[in-house]
């Protein structure tokens, strides 16, 4: 299969050029957007990742093992992580509405946090 173009650096004026799959950065603007993220966003426990957080997150992973993207390719792989389908950005009770919560495997979690990142990013917003 054919690879997908390099695309540019998102960093104003940074001429880099980026492998599909690696992200929006180059790896010189990718370390210091991170060190420049962790700095200023809060710890996962301020954001509600606590304990309470990490003991509905397993019952719910109880009741749903399977990733439910993994199910609609027909694929049956082991959810790790409980997504939100709307990002909560802080806000509890979009937080703690489960009805907005989704088994996912690592993988498309992480594909779909990047995604948002990325729409958060072109639509002017900070993401979180």
């Amino acid at each position: 299969m054919p690879r997908r173009a390099r695309h540019p650096c998102l960093h104003p004026n940074c001429p880099a050029l980026v492998n599909s799959g690696e992200g929006s950065y180059c790896e010189k603007h990718r370390k210091a957007r991170q060190a420049y993220q962790d700095d200023k966003r809060p710890s996962a426990g301020r954001r509600g990742y606590n304990y309470q957080w990490q003991k509905e997150r397993l019952l719910f992973l109880a009741e749903h093992p399977l990733c439910a993207d993994c199910l609609k390719e027909k694929r049956t792989t082991p959810a790790t992580e409980v997504d939100h389908l709307i990002p909560h950005r802080g806000d509890a009770q979009v937080f703690w509405d489960v009805s907005n919560w989704q088994a996912l495997c690592k993988q498309h979690h992480n594909s779909k946090t990047a995604r948002e990142k990325i729409l958060q990013h072109t639509q002017g917003g900070e993401a979180k």
